[in-house]
């Protein structure tokens, strides 16, 4: 043939130039015609019943039934439903309790076998490391509900992360941006034993799935409260809208609101990984610091570069009060009673400074905390740490157990001279893949690792 192809083949032409590329790996299916769309529209709508139907009979086959409370609003008198408290991943039940509404979910959660059905609700999408997700996702909600198109209702978590639903946190506004009105949703888990429960702190989610299955009977109950309609005041005020639907939901489940959020649960988190001490009230220490004037003064910051030499390292209220410059009232007495160790009624000084430092420089990189921490705990202000210091500050800031720190220590000090300085051990972290984190910008976004 010479290369050529007869040209009723289409494949070549008579002096044999390929007369048409083919590609073997592309697939093309279009919808010809309206029909075609219809009827995939009507099988899909007949098919969401059917969806529904199977997840409610796999938490059933689970031991888990779900009960429902009050009346699903439509998607007319309410485009959003707020849906609170979050506590568990078992809550995406109310995916199914609600007909396939859209949730608001975010990306990285929808690489499992619970996700790749949630992709049916027509979710929005959130990614929370990129800066201009939260705006999107505003532009977005607010484009679904005021949208004249037969748009599924959006679900939304208004937390934004899993609670022990011991009280309602601090609701994030951007369901409440659209401005229209919302039906509030309660879950509860009325079991014995609280096998569910997903929190930064506690059993992790295969040991609660696990218990879950094994329990005899578990059940979740779904209630449909009346539809909220915005007043213009809270219209123009989505964080006002936010805290009122809150209060309504509150006062339904019988529980307290507190002004904690999704950010003070990852602080928390974060101080835990690195050992900060108090790490789990930093939340409020920074509250009472604002209140004192201490974050704006700085001041805790000038008092740690300045070290601790020739003055106590233990304190009493009065005196804790006084280095710091600030009236001795209830504020005060609460921020030493964080930190007081019960056996003396004193306050270690370095440890309530280290945490205030890592307050006021929680999105500065790592080594600048690690800094003061140096010049802290060094109480005779030589600039070098024995081994003993060094586990006092690699235990409180760098998330260290004390045989980690003991080992970087000894490597660190090859020569063996007892001691090592603040740049001795950078130095030797800069070649460690595990010490990496401390060279990070956004140390907020990083869990530490141990040797």
């Amino acid at each position: 043939m010479n290369g050529k192809m007869h040209s009723e083949t289409g494949a070549f032409t008579s002096d044999g130039m390929r007369a048409e590329i083919l590609n073997p790996f592309v697939h093309k299916l279009e919808l010809d015609n309206t029909f075609d769309k219809i009827k995939v529209i009507l099988s899909f709508r007949a098919l969401k019943p059917l969806i529904c139907f199977i997840g409610k009979m796999s938490y059933l086959a689970g031991g888990m039934a779900i009960s429902i409370r009050g009346r699903q609003a439509s998607r007319k008198e309410a485009p959003i439903l707020v849906v609170a408290p979050h506590s568990s991943f078992l809550d995406s039940c109310i995916v199914y309790a609600t007909k396939m509404s859209s949730v608001i979910v975010r990306k990285e959660s929808m690489d499992n076998y619970v996700g790749k059905l949630i992709n049916y609700t027509q979710p929005v999408y959130v990614w929370r490391d990129d800066p201009n997700s939260r705006q999107n996702t505003i532009k977005e909600i607010i484009e679904r509900a005021t949208s004249k198109e037969d748009w599924p209702q959006v679900l939304i978590f208004p937390e934004g992360t899993c609670t022990n639903r011991s009280c309602l946190i601090t609701f994030k506004p951007g369901g409440f941006y659209p401005g229209v009105p919302v039906q509030p949703v309660t879950i509860r888990y009325p079991n014995a034993r609280d096998t569910v429960t997903w929190t930064w702190e506690g059993p992790g989610a295969l040991k609660l799935l696990w218990l879950t299955l094994t329990q005899v009977h578990s059940s979740c109950e779904i209630e449909f409260l009346p539809v909220y309609y915005p007043s213009e005041e809270e219209k123009r005020d989505p964080k006002l809208y936010a805290r009122n639907v809150r209060d309504v939901m509150a006062k339904a489940l019988g529980v307290p609101v507190l002004d904690y959020t999704y950010d003070d649960c990852r602080l928390i988190a974060r101080a835990k990984q690195l050992g900060i001490p108090s790490a789990t009230a930093v939340r409020e220490i920074s509250e009472i610091r604002g209140q004192l004037g201490l974050e704006r003064s700085q001041l805790e910051l000038h008092l740690a570069a300045q070290g601790v030499q020739g003055r106590s390292r233990w304190v009493g209220g009065e005196e804790f009060a006084q280095r710091l410059g600030i009236p001795l009232d209830q504020r005060s007495q609460r921020l030493f009673d964080i930190f007081v160790q019960r056996s003396s009624g004193l306050v270690h000084f370095p440890d309530y400074l280290l945490c205030a430092c890592f307050l006021s420089l929680q999105h500065a990189p790592l080594t600048q905390l690690l800094s003061l921490a140096f010049k802290l705990y060094d109480s005779n202000r030589t600039g070098r740490l024995s081994i003993q210091t060094f586990e006092e500050v690699a235990t409180r800031c760098l998330g260290l157990s004390a045989e980690d720190a003991h080992g970087t220590f000894r490597m660190v000090d090859l020569d063996e001279k007892g001691y090592i300085t603040y740049d001795e051990f950078i130095s030797y972290a800069q070649k460690k893949a595990e010490f990496s984190f401390i060279f990070t910008s956004d140390a907020a976004h990083h869990k530490p690792k141990t040797q």
